[in-house]
């Protein structure tokens, strides 16, 4: 036995390339396979160290910012066929008022024949006026033309003997033609008579307070005893044919959305019954101070509508297809109207919008909104532009809500 082979015998057995599955191959193979277990349980706690301490993946992260996020109600509007209407206020007037005062000279009132609130025609007398000095007068001038009238009798029967005379020589020419002109002056002084009689029972006729036109009265301002005169200032209001009107107030811009011959509903304070009339005049200028205009509505005589009083009026505009949001999805601050808008990635945007007509339905988006955006509905101010929010559709015909509600 030599030096090499005590020392292996001394440490362990001699492993032979040779050998085969004696009990030493046997032992050998147990102990890679624990070598390969322990390698693996190592590998594996690696791998849960290394899981257990980085950093989460973005889709983790936003999982994370979604599950904190706020829930917010959202609609989608699409567009909407809108007949616009625009709201005014105003009085209620005739549209052709008539003032009826004193035409003649004046004098003691002696009847009033017709009151306030009723119809009157062309001509009518509508109070009687003492007339008895002009009645003397026109009996006295009446008189005077029968005088007239024999002066010119008797200035033609001179005349005509002259005539008779001048053919035997007894007058001259010169006689004949002064009683010719004689019997003219005569003649004339009949017509003027005749004349200022018509001149009297022109003004005595004048006297009387009468209707230049049918219509309705609608105020009395004389009694009986009392004096009139020309300075007495009206005495009678008529509106003509009983036609009226409401003289609607507006902004400048919206009368430039309106035409002659739009339909309007026009509710008097007092009674819910609208009216139905027409615009037929719409004010050619606007108040320097107030920047308003006037729309003129006929109206239909109707016993319910009362010259002065104040009334609503609904006039329509046309119509516009557009979004209609609910009250409480639109906002304003300093820089105008706008909506909460969120996009594809559930971030909130700002939005900026201008708003048309408010009906029962929303109020009507004319610019900034294509319809097919997700608008938020409710909450709108507790949300700043760029927050994630989460969203949920709701029913975009649910009654406006106020905001923050």
């Amino acid at each position: 036995m030599n030096y090499e082979t005590k020392i292996r015998s001394g440490l362990q057995p001699a492993i032979d390339p040779t050998a085969g599955d004696g009990d030493f191959g046997s032992t050998g193979g147990g102990q890679r396979r624990l070598v390969i277990v322990a390698v693996l349980i190592a590998v594996a706690l690696g791998f849960g160290w290394y899981f257990m301490h980085k950093s989460p993946a973005p889709t983790d992260a936003a999982s994370a910012r979604n599950a904190q996020a706020q829930s917010v109600s959202v609609i989608t509007p699409g567009r909407t066929s809108v007949t616009g209407s625009i709201t005014a206020s105003g009085t209620i007037a005739a549209r052709r008022e008539m003032p009826v005062g004193i035409a003649g000279e004046g004098g003691r009132v002696i009847s009033v024949l017709v009151d306030a609130g009723d119809w009157v025609r062309a001509g009518q007398v509508l109070a009687v006026v003492d007339r008895s000095v002009q009645a003397q007068q026109i009996a006295g001038q009446a008189a005077n033309i029968e005088v007239q009238r024999a002066n010119a009798r008797i200035a033609q029967a001179n005349l005509d003997r002259a005539l008779k005379l001048v053919e035997r020589g007894f007058i001259s020419k010169a006689d004949v033609d002064r009683l010719t002109a004689t019997r003219d002056a005569a003649v004339a002084q009949v017509s003027v008579a005749s004349a200022e009689l018509g001149q009297l029972r022109a003004s005595s006729a004048r006297l009387n307070i009468v209707a230049p036109a049918a219509g309705l009265v609608l105020t009395r301002g004389v009694e009986p005893g009392q004096i009139v005169s020309p300075g007495s200032g009206v005495l009678f209001r008529v509106a003509k044919d009983g036609q009226f009107e409401m003289q609607a107030r507006l902004a400048e811009n919206d009368l430039a959305r309106l035409a002659v011959g739009q339909s309007a509903e026009v509710t008097p304070v007092g009674t819910d019954k609208p009216y139905v009339g027409q615009i037929w005049q719409l004010s050619p200028t606007i108040d320097a101070q107030t920047r308003e205009g006037i729309a003129r509505i006929a109206l239909a005589y109707d016993r319910a509508l009362r010259p002065g009083g104040f009334a609503s009026a609904q006039i329509r505009s046309g119509s516009v297809t557009a979004p209609m949001l609910p009250e409480s999805a639109i906002l304003s601050d300093q820089q105008g109207s706008f909506v909460y808008v969120v996009d594809k990635g559930n971030k909130v945007l700002r939005r900026s919008v201008k708003t048309g007509d408010v009906t029962a339905q929303g109020i009507v988006v004319t610019d900034g909104l294509a319809g097919d955006e997700r608008i938020v509905l409710r909450a709108g101010g507790f949300l700043n532009p760029g927050d994630v929010v989460r969203p949920v559709t709701a029913n975009a015909t649910a009654p406006a809500a106020r905001p923050g509600s």
